[in-house]
């Protein structure tokens, strides 16, 4: 078992696959001889028919330091590495608090996981994964009992009154929406288990992806400060609170060329009346 040094990694794989049984199927092999446990899964054939992203964690074989650039960079290089010599030439692009890198090449692919198409591997920096990246059990594994459902959070209080919502916007390096989607995915796969996209717009050379994480507990300040916390990583910006809302945000400087660029996490208490926001087509 891989010890956690503080680092953790998320391993995404898209996969051509019929539904979300079949997807985390053909992960299986690479679940495997990875270690960890499927964190989130998810169905993109919106923009690729008949694709689904899965996502593993687990922590990250690094000393016991504060990570940095080149911890962050070398824990995705030496994963890369245990994938086989086929991988490890690939670039890895970091700017803290994260590092990646994007396979796509589909016959590489192909011998990890049946129907693989695209592979992104992420370190990040901090426990970002509920309980850690590499505790509790495969949630696919069908001799290990599944983990406790999250509590859900009910759209009003105790009095009635709707509880703030919060938001998370992903601004991403690429030339389409499914580049941006699944890590966007990915990253609200830390904060929530119900998150929706809500918006998506081209912003050249960026996509835009906005989720709504649904109904929180708690005063929008604290909301986003708890969300900041799990994500972790310095450079966000200080707190913005108003009287109903709150948002702090993080940018990579430069900007990266290719991956996450920024970050915003917003909570804001609905107003009278609103509508709740519709998933972007």
């Amino acid at each position: 078992m891989v010890e956690n040094s503080g680092l953790e990694l998320l391993i995404t794989v898209v996969v051509g696959a019929d539904d979300d049984r079949s997807a985390r199927d053909a992960c299986r092999a690479l679940l495997h001889r990875v270690g960890g446990r499927i964190v989130e899964s998810g169905d993109c054939s919106d923009e690729e028919p008949g694709c689904w992203s899965v996502t593993i964690g687990r922590s990250a074989a690094e000393p016991d330091e504060r990570p940095g650039p080149a911890a962050l960079a070398r824990a995705v290089r030496n994963f890369l590495r245990e994938l086989g010599p086929g991988y490890s030439g690939h670039r890895v692009a970091c700017e803290p608090p994260t590092a990646w890198t994007v396979i796509d090449e589909p016959e590489l692919l192909g011998a990890l996981v049946a129907g693989g198409e695209r592979l992104l591997v992420e370190a990040w920096a901090g426990s970002v994964l509920p309980g850690g990246a590499g505790a509790g059990p495969a949630v696919d594994d069908p001799d290990e009992p599944a983990p406790e459902p999250e509590p859900v959070v009910d759209e009003l209080d105790e009095h009635g009154r709707p509880r703030p919502r919060l938001e998370l916007l992903v601004d991403v390096v690429t030339e389409r929406k499914a580049g941006a989607e699944w890590p966007a995915r990915a990253l609200a796969s830390r904060l929530s288990r119900n998150s929706t996209i809500v918006d998506w717009t081209e912003r050249p050379p960026m996509v835009r992806i906005v989720l709504d994480l649904g109904p929180s507990v708690g005063a929008p300040a604290d909301i986003v400060r708890d969300a900041v916390r799990v994500l972790g990583g310095g450079g966000w910006s200080r707190l913005q609170v108003r009287e109903r809302s709150a948002k702090s945000r993080w940018s990579a400087a430069p900007t990266p060329p290719s991956g996450i660029a920024a970050v915003e996490l917003s909570a804001a208490v609905p107003a009278p009346g609103a509508a709740e926001r519709q998933p972007a087509g």
